[in-house]
């Protein structure tokens, strides 16, 4: 697992080993897929599987993987070239795009909004969104969970201002949660399940018919470009997978456990939830895109981010064959 620390180990290390092409000469066809991922989804079960490994050994391309509690620091190694490619929620391209990381929007896979919620303690006093004010809420600042929040708080007449905000990683996060030290968590599946699995936890309120499940694959802006063909090869490869998975619940259920290590009846709970869909992934549709431009002009509104975004200019388009 990758924390922040090691994700700056890892940049460091893409920074010296990177060699600038030859000019006036093509780069050379990419020997190596450095893939980011966290512990959920088709990405874990193509790793589990070796499907990449597979479909690209006859190519000699080695597949070597990195695994991240979220997605900020994962979209930081990439746009940093420390990575070719990784899944994310809504959020962390919007902060990396912000920080002008060097990174490309690739395509969509979706999950269930039943997944991302806000948790509290069993026996707390919070029964509802307005009972939030004044209490520690927390959630990864950057993250998907960060969206929910903010979303869910304004039902309630509420703002960030009006709740003590703790920017906590999942495993930190689960730990305050599990000690008490913090009122209220805003998380994602499979975190939100293995939580719900605690007797001890009440789900608040899920991002269900709040937010949009988009979740996305992005790439490093410079290996898209010189790697197109792969990057259709591996979208292609991750349906298939998705599909193959779908069609075989009980045995996906055993495999995505084994790779995650989220036990077997808690990943059968994030798989069975209302719209999740292991086979939906495609490049990135049009929908996906304005669903990201409003959210970027909603962020920059409530000066979340620092600057105007303009999600088209990120997003890959493969050639037409």
């Amino acid at each position: 697992m990758v924390t922040r620390r090691q994700t700056l180990g890892l940049i460091g290390a893409a920074a010296v080993s990177t060699v600038l092409p030859i000019a006036g000469k093509a780069r050379a066809a990419a020997k190596a897929l450095r893939i980011g991922w966290q512990k959920n989804g088709v990405l874990a079960l193509a790793k589990s599987q070796g499907a990449l490994e597979k479909r690209f050994a006859d190519r000699g391309i080695k597949v070597t993987w990195s695994e991240f509690t979220s997605g900020p620091p994962l979209l930081e190694a990439l746009g940093a070239g420390a990575l070719d490619f990784g899944p994310t929620g809504d959020v962390p391209p919007l902060f990396a795009q912000a920080a002008r990381g060097n990174l490309l929007y690739i395509g969509t896979y979706r999950g269930s909004g039943q997944g991302s919620a806000i948790l509290v303690h069993k026996d707390s006093p919070i029964q509802s969104l307005a009972d939030l004010k004044g209490k520690k809420l927390a959630f990864k600042r950057g993250s998907s969970a960060h969206n929910v929040t903010v979303k869910q708080l304004r039902k309630a007449g509420l703002t960030l201002g009006d709740v003590t905000s703790l920017d906590l990683a999942p495993p930190d996060a689960a730990a305050a949660f599990k000690n008490g030290s913090i009122d209220a968590w805003s998380i994602w599946d499979p975190y939100t399940a293995i939580a719900e699995a605690d007797p001890n936890t009440r789900v608040l309120t899920t991002a269900e018919g709040v937010v949009d499940s988009w979740s996305y694959f992005l790439g490093n802006g410079d290996f898209v470009a010189d790697n197109g063909d792969l990057i259709v090869e591996v979208i292609d490869e991750l349906k298939k997978v998705g599909s193959a998975a779908q069609a075989n619940f009980d045995q996906t259920v055993k495999a995505l456990a084994s790779i995650t290590g989220v036990p077997e009846n808690v990943t059968n709970v994030v798989l069975a939830r209302r719209g999740a869909d292991l086979g939906a992934v495609s490049i990135l549709p049009d929908a996906a895109v304005e669903y990201q431009q409003a959210l970027a002009d909603e962020f920059y509104d409530l000066k979340i981010i620092p600057r105007k975004l303009d999600i088209a200019s990120i997003v890959w388009r493969p050639k037409a064959s």
